[in-house]
């Protein structure tokens, strides 16, 4: 059984119904509370039962951000970031309070839109003082959340417990610092359980370097993830599997030698090359036209976005 609770909600589940039962009638003996019955809205998020599984979307609050930043009626745009920034205007925003406010919306968002996680990343790295250029960029995401408010995370029933994931970099992609930003998106067979976008807190002094510290920290993710499907209940049947569009930072992972021009990199290094030994991660080479991690390191066009939502994100009747 698994008990997840937040404040006053409640989601209870289990593999034993009638000890569900039992459980929610000792909770009631002991707490005023109200069962509501399978689940359907749980903090904002909408669940939606289909004959494959679970549909998770925030249509509602998407709506709701909308409105609250009066572009209810707006023309939708097919991504949520340009391919190229335009930073033109420098001028201070007026409404620092709207900005933040409207970002940290977008930021819960992404609890079920993983196709937002880049562009709400970005736009976060403002917060303490965003231009009219930054609000531009807000707009845009919020031009795409029109256009696909019926998105949202798919759970299939049917599936294996295979764990694996996908791992990229965008060398210096930042144009202010040069810090690279590492991404990738873990998945427990069919269904995408985590995902991240994150700059990379030092830089990056080569591509190899970049990757493979967007490796290191999937596999510190890998870690958690194993101990908490081992809690309850979840064997994994076969070693996790990374997979990573760069081949020099693939062989690191399995070369005795620490060649002296990656000695900086030295505890990633070691942390992974030690789950390899182990046996508990196994590293695979992937096209990079497969990877499902660029949308985590950088501005997609419109077709590439969509190649890669299609594996986590689709309306309730086409999972």
């Amino acid at each position: 059984m698994v008990l997840l609770l937040y404040v006053d909600d409640i989601v209870l589940t289990g593999n034993d119904s009638q000890f569900l039962e039992e459980f929610i009638v000792t909770l009631g003996t002991r707490f005023a509370m109200k069962d509501l019955g399978p689940l359907h809205y749980f903090l904002s998020i909408e669940v939606t039962s289909t004959p494959q599984g679970l549909f998770l979307s925030q249509a509602k609050y998407a709506a709701d951000i909308l409105h609250h930043a009066h572009m209810v009626n707006i023309k939708p745009m097919g991504t949520p970031m340009a391919l190229k920034l335009d930073l033109g205007s420098t001028d201070p925003f007026p409404d620092i309070t709207l900005y933040r406010s409207l970002v940290g919306a977008l930021q819960y968002l992404t609890m079920t839109r993983p196709d937002l996680s880049y562009a709400v990343n970005s736009v976060c790295q403002h917060m303490h003082a965003p231009s009219m250029a930054h609000f531009g960029m807000v707009k845009r995401i919020l031009r795409y959340v029109r256009g696909t408010l019926d998105q949202g995370l798919r759970i299939v029933r049917n599936s294996t417990m295979d764990l694996y994931a996908f791992s990229n970099s965008d060398w210096a992609g930042c144009y202010l610092i040069r810090r690279s930003t590492t991404g990738f998106c873990t998945f427990l067979g069919s269904n995408c359980i985590s995902w991240s976008a994150k700059k990379q807190p030092t830089i990056a002094h080569s591509s190899i370097e970049a990757e493979y510290r967007a490796m290191a920290s999937t596999t510190t993710g890998f870690t958690w993830l194993t101990f908490l499907l081992r809690d309850i209940g979840i064997a994994q049947p076969h070693p996790a599997t990374l997979f990573c569009d760069n081949m020099s930072a693939l062989h690191m992972t399995v070369n005795p030698i620490l060649h002296a021009r990656t000695k900086h990199i030295e505890v990633d290094y070691h942390y992974m090359r030690e789950r390899v030994a182990l046996g508990s991660l196994v590293t695979r080479y992937i096209p990079s036209n497969c990877q499902l991690a660029d949308v985590f390191t950088k501005p997609l066009p419109r077709h590439a976005l969509a190649c890669i939502c299609v594996n986590w994100t689709s309306v309730p009747g086409s999972v």
